[in-house]
């Protein structure tokens, strides 16, 4: 194993806690770490690794929005209260590192819906919510493990 795929495989790594700890593009940064390592290979198997792990990254993008988004809507949650959630992560994520965007979501999902419905039912949506940021952590996250896997068997393969 070269210099280059042990820093290709700390930068994969770093890739994937920064999907649990979103400080760190995760999803972007594994992506920008398997094209390295390809432009580096030179090959055609290089490429290849590169698009199923563009393949599995944006699926999982996409999966990670709408899944827990219809999660949400099923749970009788309307779009507003959801653009509150939304509207609420987006300072949470400056004002408190590390979690303040799943803080901020919550929080927003549970005033628009205490406004909405009153204390009790607002708990129960809250709840909804909390699991469909969850969802949505552990798609990302699944997404990134397939694509970190793509680049160890093109490396097995090289």
């Amino acid at each position: 194993m070269s210099l280059a795929e042990v820093l290709v495989g700390v930068a994969i790594a770093v890739g994937l806690i920064g999907i649990l700890v979103p400080i760190l593009p995760g999803s972007a940064l594994i992506l920008v770490a398997i094209l390295v390592w390809a432009v580096q290979l030179g090959s055609g198997t290089g490429w290849a690794v590169v698009a199923v792990a563009a393949a599995f990254l944006l699926i999982g993008t996409i999966a990670k929005y709408a899944v827990p988004g219809r999660q949400l809507k099923d749970a009788g949650i309307p779009a507003s209260t959801q653009w509150t959630g939304v509207a609420l992560a987006v300072p949470g994520f400056f004002v408190i590192p590390v979690v303040g965007a799943f803080l901020g979501f919550v929080a927003g999902v549970y005033l628009a819906e205490r406004r909405r419905l009153g204390a009790g039912p607002a708990g129960a949506s809250t709840w909804s919510a909390l699991r469909a940021v969850g969802l949505s952590l552990l798609i990302e996250l699944t997404a990134g493990v397939m694509a970190a896997a793509a680049w160890v068997a093109g490396v097995v393969v090289t």
